[in-house]
């Protein structure tokens, strides 16, 4: 099973059909992804579930229906265990973005956190979740494949929000600062945090 996000409420793709509730089932291979779309930005369903019947192949079934966006970012600690965030649009958020060609992911993840962020000095320590999200950009929807990576640093110098990228703030948030800053974020960075 997957979840790709529509803004805060998830597609789930699944092989696995169920009695409707607050959400709505429809087969992968004959959905018309616009509708789902805005089914969900505009009601009050909580989830929509596409159906495949194998489910080693329902991710990749899925992801032949929008283009796709392929891009990296870090969930980096600090040497006192803080975890560095950016904040965007009025929301807390891990630095990421899109990877440029001939960049392999951990090369765009690294550069990404350094250019939104201004820290230095990272090391990937492992590979996290990935997630996946639809959103719309010049009136097309797209899926943007983000793969996450560990990282760690000693950087203790200044932090530098990307404002070009529309990053008000970046800061080291402790345990409780995060907890703080997830009631204000994502629900994919919700997951990965």
């Amino acid at each position: 099973m997957y979840k790709v996000f529509v803004g805060d409420k998830p597609i789930i793709l699944t092989s696995v059909v169920e009695k409707e509730t607050n959400f709505k089932n429809y087969l992968l291979s004959t959905v018309n992804m616009a509708k789902v779309i805005r089914r969900l930005n505009n009601t009050s369903l909580s989830e929509v579930r596409l159906i495949h019947k194998n489910p080693d192949k329902v991710l990749k079934k899925f992801l032949k229906k929008l283009p796709n966006v392929i891009a990296g970012g870090g969930k980096v600690f600090n040497d006192n265990g803080e975890i560095l965030f950016i904040y965007r649009n009025d929301k807390w958020d891990l630095p990421k973005g899109k990877a440029e060609r001939k960049e392999t992911i951990e090369e765009t993840s690294i550069r990404e956190v350094e250019e939104e962020t201004g820290v230095k000095g990272l090391e990937i320590k492992k590979l996290l979740d990935t997630t996946y999200h639809i959103f719309k950009r010049n009136g097309r929807y797209k899926i943007k494949i983000t793969y996450w990576f560990e990282m760690k640093t000693s950087y203790s110098g200044n932090l530098h929000p990307q404002q070009n990228e529309g990053i008000t703030k970046v800061a080291w948030l402790n345990k409780k600062e995060t907890e703080k800053a997830l009631e204000n974020s994502y629900a994919n960075i919700k997951l990965l945090v």
